[in-house]
């Protein structure tokens, strides 16, 4: 079985849990953490989780929505972190107490039953790079902070059964939003974040023969809404709006099977 949940997802903090096993053993990796390590405490025991229930620590980026708790949560409960050698550089990673191992575009890391498979994406940091999680039978791609859909990326997703993508902004709000231009252009650029529309010609160009499972991520409080981007990538599915999740700021998303 694989599954995931979200423990909160946006500009104010990121984190992910990807499970992947049967009811006699299971792995589980947190992506992100971009919350303190109280609020991280919290939230997984939201979802019914501890941190010693998990095994390693996943991180896609270096921004603090990212990698806040990162350092601190890892040495609190000795897990490895698992990230790009420009991430791992850009976070201050390579610290005496910490175990971490450079993660490379294209090799497939194996952490017992779940299967990570690592890809860069077009974003303003150093070597970003989001994942593809399997447990051999079932695929769940993760895709959020990136600035443009590219023929790559969408290679590197290939057949799912699941997808968490994010739908940072409506282009119509952004555009008409205080934030000052530099901002604007950076949100909109190729290596800024995904409109509605952006994530929704992504979700085109992707196989969905097998895809039971879209989840909306990483919306902008102020420059989106969860009906704009259910709308969005529902029209590709051709499915009912309520046919897509939200994950959200503040409780993220309750597991889901891939």
């Amino acid at each position: 079985m694989l599954r995931f949940c979200s423990l909160g997802s946006g500009s104010e903090g990121n984190a992910l849990v990807v499970e992947a096993g049967d009811d006699l053993h299971r792995n589980r990796v947190l992506v992100d953490t971009g919350f303190s390590p109280r609020q991280l405490e919290r939230r997984l025991a939201s979802v019914g989780l501890a941190p010693h229930d998990l095994d390693a620590i996943c991180v896609t980026h270096e921004h603090s929505d990212h990698v806040s708790g990162v350092t601190a949560f890892a040495r609190r409960h000795a897990l490895p972190i698992y990230a790009s050698a420009g991430t791992a550089n850009a976070a201050c990673l390579h610290e005496p107490d910490l175990v971490v191992q450079v993660l490379a575009g294209g090799c497939t890391l194996v952490i017992g039953t779940l299967r990570i498979e690592p890809y860069a994406v077009p974003h303003d940091a150093a070597e970003p790079t989001q994942f593809v999680f399997s447990d051999g039978a079932r695929r769940f791609g993760l895709l959020t902070d990136i600035g443009e859909p590219t023929l790559d990326v969408i290679a590197a997703l290939g057949v799912l059964d699941a997808l968490m993508l994010e739908c940072n902004h409506d282009a119509a709000l952004l555009a008409a939003s205080a934030y000052p231009p530099f901002l604007k252009a950076r949100i909109a650029g190729e290596f800024g974040h995904l409109s509605n529309d952006q994530a929704a010609q992504l979700l085109a160009a992707l196989p969905h023969e097998r895809m039971r499972v879209v989840v909306a991520a990483h919306l902008s409080r102020r420059n989106n809404t969860a009906d704009r981007a259910r709308a969005a990538l529902a029209q590709v599915l051709g499915a009912a709006p309520d046919e897509v999740d939200v994950a959200d700021q503040d409780y993220g998303i309750a597991w889901r099977c891939a």
